[in-house]
């Protein structure tokens, strides 16, 4: 009997350990998992409540910094302009910034011009990087990405003074031909000259503040608030109405094609306006005895049938270098001609801000000595869009590129040779 009740407190002492160990062993382990690992250290867990939302809904880049310099928290934003990588903010100015304020807890600002990753063109990212204190451990950095607005304001204090230039010479030609016309007043062969140079000036002082009136419409106004189905033929002859004169004094050929039964959709005027201006340029820049061509069909594109109108000319051309630059406002390629024709320089502009507007776009191919060719693409009015379709204008066999167009009756020679008519 004492053997065996021996044998049972042992047995009771061997469970009563076990059961210890156990209840020991599962309290360790409890507390290795409540312990903050290496990775753990840098988790949403230790922002401050409602931190993260806050950071998730703002449109500046933000990046949250503990006291070892480490990012707790970066936005996608900030990653994709370059500011946390591996882990670490890898901008230097603003990581002496943080730890700045983290010392002494003062808000700092500052504007930065950072160079931009992966283009290779050397273009600098303007930004502008404020720092305040989150919490007692965590650093705030918020980035706003200033580039584009500095871009905008370079464009409007570019055109304010291209302005204020195109603006000043008629008007100080104007002051410089009323005192000649005063001090030739005996003379009336002089007065008659110095009064017509004084009407041409002033011709040109009215079209440029015209062109100025459209050009501000344009880009405020909304041209599908009063849009309706408008026939391109219709757009064409209004076209060449408007510089007939001046296609007669140089014997300019108008050749048109393929405008019949088209139809476009937006604001009548404004596309008169952006038509006219590409015919008006194509007589302007083409030499004497020569042919400008209209032309329209009907493509398919993705969203809808479009409707293409191109104006082609044999005139100067255009060189490589400013064929990107001919739709920015006061551009010129040819500056001393485009004043002997009274070009201001901004209508291709106009041209480009209405095709925009309209939900369609403008573009150009050229040569120099051999011509341009300037489409218009615009959407195809809806109420017209499901009737029969004429057959295919476009000439068989030609590339749109290199020939957009050769649907005329009596046609435009081929580029890039063309051939002036006698």
């Amino acid at each position: 009997m004492n053997v065996d009740a021996a044998v049972a407190a042992v047995a009771a002492i061997a469970g009563l350990c076990t059961g210890v160990f156990a209840m020991l062993a599962f309290r360790w382990s409890e507390r290795d998992q409540a312990k903050p690992t290496r990775t753990s250290l840098h988790t949403d867990a230790v922002l401050p409540p409602g931190v993260d939302t806050v950071l998730s809904v703002l449109r500046s880049s933000a990046v949250v910094l503990d006291e070892a310099d480490a990012v707790v928290k970066a936005s996608s934003a900030a990653y994709a302009l370059g500011l946390v990588r591996g882990g670490k903010l890898a901008v230097e100015p603003m990581l002496q910034m943080a730890r700045d304020t983290r010392r002494d807890g003062e808000i700092r600002q500052v504007e930065l011009d950072l160079p931009r990753r992966g283009t290779g063109r050397g273009e600098a990212l303007a930004v502008s990087a404020r720092v305040a204190p989150l919490g007692s451990r965590l650093v705030l950095l918020l980035v706003e990405d200033l580039t584009e607005a500095r871009r905008i304001e370079a464009v409007r204090r570019d055109f304010v003074a291209n302005v204020s230039h195109e603006l000043k010479t008629p008007a100080g030609a104007l002051s410089l031909l009323s005192e000649a016309v005063m001090d030739a007043s005996d003379d009336p062969e002089a007065v008659t000259r110095f009064a017509g140079r004084m009407q041409n000036e002033a011709t040109r002082l009215t079209n440029l503040v015209q062109e100025l009136i459209d050009l501000s419409r344009v880009q405020n106004d909304d041209p599908l608030e009063d849009a309706e189905p408008v026939r391109v033929d219709e757009l064409v002859a209004e076209a060449i109405d408007r510089c007939r004169q001046q296609a007669g004094a140089k014997q300019i050929t108008m050749a048109v094609g393929g405008t019949a039964e088209l139809h476009v959709w937006g604001n009548r005027g404004q596309l008169a306006a952006a038509l006219g201006n590409l015919v008006e340029n194509a007589v302007n820049y083409s030499p004497a005895r020569t042919r400008v061509g209209i032309a329209g069909r009907r493509v398919s594109a993705p969203g809808g049938d479009l409707i293409e109108i191109a104006v082609t000319d044999q005139g100067i051309g255009i060189s490589e270098k400013d064929r990107d630059r001919v739709f920015e406002r006061f551009y010129r390629v040819d500056p001393a001609r485009s004043r002997a024709t009274g070009g201001t320089g901004l209508g291709l502009a106009i041209v480009k801000h209405v095709a925009a507007s309209h939900g369609g776009e403008v573009t150009v191919w050229s040569a120099e000595g051999q011509g341009s060719t300037f489409t218009l693409r615009l959407p195809e009015a809806g109420a017209v869009r499901d009737r029969e379709r004429p057959a295919d204008l476009s000439a068989e066999g030609l590339d749109d590129e290199d020939r957009p167009y050769e649907t005329f009756n009596d046609p435009l020679p081929a580029h890039p040779a063309p051939e002036v008519l006698p």
